[in-house]
């Protein structure tokens, strides 16, 4: 059981990653790499700062208005 939570997990990060991407970018050849590499990805976004000040949830909630 523990490794179906940890695997929606990696989903969930996964898809997250692609959302921040899309946010940014507006590229389906770089939507494409950020899901292969998305762990390295979503780490250099929040080391950068560009997760801070609160856009962590608001790019999600923007693909949700």
């Amino acid at each position: 059981m523990k490794t179906r939570h940890s695997s929606l997990l990696y989903l969930i990060l996964g898809i997250y990653s692609i959302m921040i991407s899309w946010h940014y970018n507006h590229s389906i050849i770089l939507l494409i790499i950020h899901w292969i590499i998305w762990p390295i990805y979503l780490a250099y976004e929040v080391l950068t700062g560009h997760l801070s000040h609160g856009m962590w949830k608001s790019i999600p909630l923007s693909y949700f208005k």
